[in-house]
């Protein structure tokens, strides 16, 4: 297959290029800076993009089989008025100018596989939520709302549109377990707001793995949770963490810590927690190679 990455240098987009690479598809990757990104994967086929002012560029198109959206700004931020606006432009205006140069190109892919995220759910204590809960309220539910319904006008273009509601990624290379490596190799690691908040993760492999099962398999549509089937609590999580690096949890950090690194907006939203699992995955018959915390956090340190 000939695939095309959005995202394509960032974490979760870096890894699903290397598998696509490892079995042997061709990859057009999707930029804004392509000399920049291509001394690390020089074999990726690089074009440059201004997401949210232009149209993907034709020629990126060209033989393209299918889709992968991975682009969007970092969220991890302090979410002043002037971010959010950044953040949405990044996913929704760069989305609809991907579609109108897929729209233009002569020949269309069969598949477009979009992204959005678990925070569509909001804080929803203990409840149990799959693909058929409705959204919360308030800019880190709606933004993946927002982005999914601009994603799903692919579905007038493509025969077929998977989007991944997205829960949070275990790498050692990024996101929130890169982060949280070094206070916890430091011994100063703990649960977070009081640790009661559940948090509904995948391992980097499961990531990839449901992004490739869903390019391949043409039963696979709609939208779909990508989260282990066993989502924890933030204080067993940070137990688990714990004993994979062999030293205490016992420094928890406050709320108005984190308010005080990325203001109140995001300190509520890491205060909150969602206990989110892949039903529709379970049930089209994805096979989660890291669906327990313990082992997928040893295999994310290896």
């Amino acid at each position: 297959m000939r695939v095309l990455v959005t995202g394509a240098s960032g974490l979760i987009g870096s890894a699903v290029c290397d598998a696509l690479l490892a079995r042997g598809d061709e990859v057009v990757g999707l930029t804004r800076d392509p000399e920049r990104v291509r001394p690390k994967n020089p074999t990726v086929r690089w074009h440059a993009w201004k997401a949210t002012t232009e149209h993907a560029p034709p020629e990126a198109l060209d033989g393209v089989d299918g889709v992968i959206n991975l682009v969007g700004e970092e969220i991890n931020q302090r979410l002043t008025d002037q971010a959010k606006v950044r953040i949405r432009e990044s996913r929704l205006a760069a989305t609809r100018n991907l579609l109108q140069g897929i729209q233009a190109a002569p020949h269309k892919p069969s598949v477009f596989i979009g992204q959005s995220a678990i925070g569509y759910y909001g804080d929803r204590g203990a409840k149990i939520l799959d693909e058929e809960s409705q959204p919360a309220e308030g800019f880190m539910a709606e933004l993946p709302a927002d982005w999914e319904e601009a994603e799903r006008q692919a579905e007038r273009i493509v025969p077929r549109v998977v989007i991944f509601r997205t829960g949070l990624v275990l790498s050692k290379d990024g996101g929130l377990l890169g982060q949280l490596l070094l206070p916890f190799r430091l011994g100063v690691g703990g649960p977070i707001a009081g640790g009661e908040q559940f948090m509904s993760w995948i391992h980097i492999d499961d990531e990839v793995g449901l992004l490739l099962w869903a390019l391949d398999d043409e039963n696979v549509s709609g939208t779909i949770n990508a989260t282990a089937p066993n989502p924890v609590t933030n204080r067993e999580f940070s137990k688990a963490l714990g004993r994979a690096l062999h030293r205490p949890t016992a420094m928890p950090v406050p709320k108005f810590a984190v308010a005080a690194l990325r203001g109140r907006e995001l300190a509520d939203a890491v205060a909150g927690g969602a206990r989110v699992v892949p039903r529709r995955a379970l049930d089209l018959g994805y096979e989660f190679r890291h669906p327990e915390l313990d082992e997928a956090l040893r295999a994310a340190l290896r």
